[in-house]
């Protein structure tokens, strides 16, 4: 019979107390087993035709139930206890071998048929106090055997043992025998049960080793297994799903229950388990029809070598499915690509167009003279004069273009310090409107503090504040052009304190289709655009470990803010 139940894994006292209280639970229940079966073969003993000495029924139902009432008593006990178990398994062993004296005391003594039970506190002692528990077992039923048959001796036993000539003289040698006989097997049976007492130990403590090493390593398996990014499916010989961690089923949409117990084909059709590929890559259609890219791999564990050996083998076969979902993966592949050409133009581009700076230079300069001369000379060259304006025009165009062109490719080392913004704005503007094109009728409302400081490079935000006032100037309504140009400082979840600078225009707006397109290198809305101002000004912000957001403006059109960060290490003020 098994002697405990399962028990707590830990390796600390409180696991060996635990173990202990449930052995002497055990011990109390077979307590109880033994007596009752030892009530009813006395019972069935008590017919005349056997020649065995049993207690009267009435003392037997007595001595039985009193047994019961200690029993429970102590289970209870045993129940509100902590700690000192051994000193409990001691008691009770004690307590044991003093409920066999009594027992074979009332059942005739040495002629008792029942001294074998003396062998129960023994052998449970050695199991629950290993070495001790079965010699204290071993010498209590010595000691109490020995009482009785002392008492047998000198004629002291029950008066209903007078009708099996108990109450006569006995021999003393005889006794002594019986004491020394029994003595030595109680004694035997004490070292046996403490030999496997001790042999019980060793292995359940290993066992309780073994299976904390194990639990631990299930909850590191499991833990793994569930936190992993890439999606890991197992399944059999048979091709039956038997596992699934959480990303496989983030990746697939299916949840793992959903997986378990169902065929692998079923699940993902599009996978080729043949496929010897060293990148195997399938289209998969959610359960909600979105499809993904899924890169996978498939590899096999071997079963253990008694396994292989039997018709089985096949089904006992583990495999491992492991999945990713390489859409973003080959997108930015694909952008990898696209930037490594873009790249490799780019360098080939800027040196061409450095290349075209000085003959556009010459052809400007000798434009210009040409340009002075004939507009010196009688109305009949005037025509001259105008083509030779049309060179100049383009020519500067064409300066401008690769100018920004060169900028982008080539941008400029950001050094930051603190500056007055108002100043630098009003300086844009005086810039602006020396500019013959910049219309007359313009309205520009600067809403910006005369001592509002920002933390950049000057130069740049100089280039980065004109493009933006030159793109929405480009968009107004002709005659009734309104910019508004604000600025203040924020503070943005995760970012921190950031000065915010917003230039607002009445134009038509922006759809929302062109939000991300119009920052891309050479995209543009306008007929004489370069699609490089507002990509310039994106670099420039990021450069500045800021960003640029577009929103709607109060006057009706498009709204360009940037966001630049504040130094952690200046305390100069944003503004007095």
């Amino acid at each position: 019979m098994k002697l405990f139940s399962q028990f707590n894994l830990g390796r600390g006292g409180d696991s060996f107390g635990d173990l202990m209280k449930q052995q002497l639970l055990w011990l109390l229940l077979l307590r109880v087993v033994l007596y009752t079966l030892l009530l009813l073969i006395s019972l069935l003993l008590t017919d005349e035709r056997f020649d065995v000495i049993t207690m009267p029924p009435s003392l037997l139902i007595l001595f039985t139930l009193g047994i019961y009432l200690i029993t429970v008593a102590t289970a209870f006990l045993l129940i509100h206890t902590y700690g000192e178990f051994r000193r409990f398994g001691f008691i009770q062993t004690i307590l044991d071998a003093l409920f066999a004296s009594l027992l074979v005391y009332l059942t005739g003594a040495s002629q008792s048929i029942f001294s074998s039970v003396y062998f129960f506190p023994i052998i449970a002692g050695g199991l629950l106090v290993p070495i001790k528990g079965g010699l204290i077992g071993a010498a209590a039923s010595t000691l109490l055997y020995g009482v009785v048959l002392a008492l047998e001796y000198f004629g002291i036993v029950p008066d209903y043992l007078e009708y099996f000539g108990l109450l006569e003289s006995h021999n003393l040698f005889a006794s002594i025998n019986h004491f020394a006989t029994k003595g030595l097997s109680f004694f035997l049976a004490g070292v046996i049960s403490a030999l496997f007492g001790t042999r019980l130990k060793s292995t359940t403590d290993a066992l309780t080793s073994t299976r904390y090493d194990f639990t631990r390593l299930t909850l590191l398996y499991k833990e793994v297994f569930d936190n992993i990014s890439t999606g890991i499916i197992t399944f059999d010989g048979t091709g039956t799903v038997t596992s699934a961690n959480t990303a496989a089923a983030g990746i697939s949409g299916i949840n793992t229950a959903d997986m378990v117990g169902r065929k692998l084909a079923a699940i993902f059709p599009t996978i080729d388990l043949e496929s010897q590929s060293s990148r195997n890559v399938c289209d998969f259609q959610c359960p909600n029809g979105q499809t993904i890219r899924l890169g996978y791999a498939c590899s096999g564990i071997q079963p253990p070598e008694p396994a292989r050996q039997t018709n089985e083998a096949s089904e006992q076969q583990t495999y491992i499915l492991t999945l990713k979902d390489i859409g973003e993966i080959e997108r930015l592949e694909a952008q990898m690509r696209q930037a490594e050409k873009l790249a490799a133009i780019g360098m080939m581009s800027a040196s061409i167009a450095h290349d075209f700076r000085n003959p556009l230079a010459a052809i400007s300069g000798s434009a210009q003279v040409l340009a002075h001369e004939f507009a010196s000379r009688e109305d009949d060259r005037r025509e001259n004069y105008e083509l030779t304006r049309i060179i100049l025009r383009e020519s500067d165009r064409l300066i401008k273009t690769i100018a920004d062109f060169l900028k982008f490719a080539r941008p400029d080392t950001v050094d930051r310090d603190w500056f007055l913004l108002r100043p630098c704005i009003e300086d844009i503007l005086q810039v602006c409107k020396a500019d013959p094109k910049w219309p007359k009728t313009a309205r520009i409302d600067v809403q910006v503090d005369a001592h509002f400081r920002v933390w950049a490079d000057e130069k740049q935000l100089f280039t980065v504040l004109s493009h933006l006032i030159n793109n929405a100037m480009a968009f107004c309504p002709k005659q009734r052009e309104h910019l508004e140009i604000t600025a203040q400082q924020l503070r943005i979840a995760d970012r921190g304190d950031m000065s915010s600078i917003t230039v607002f225009d009445n134009g038509p707006g922006i759809k929302a289709d062109e939000t991300k397109k119009i920052f891309e290198p050479f995209f543009t809305t306008r007929a004489d655009g370069t699609g490089l101002g507002l990509a310039i000004v994106k670099q420039t912000v990021e450069a500045h470990n800021g960003f640029i957001v577009v929103s709607d403006s109060p006057l009706g059109g498009a709204g360009f803010s940037i966001f630049l960060s504040l130094s952690s290490l200046d305390d100069t003020p944003l503004s007095s």
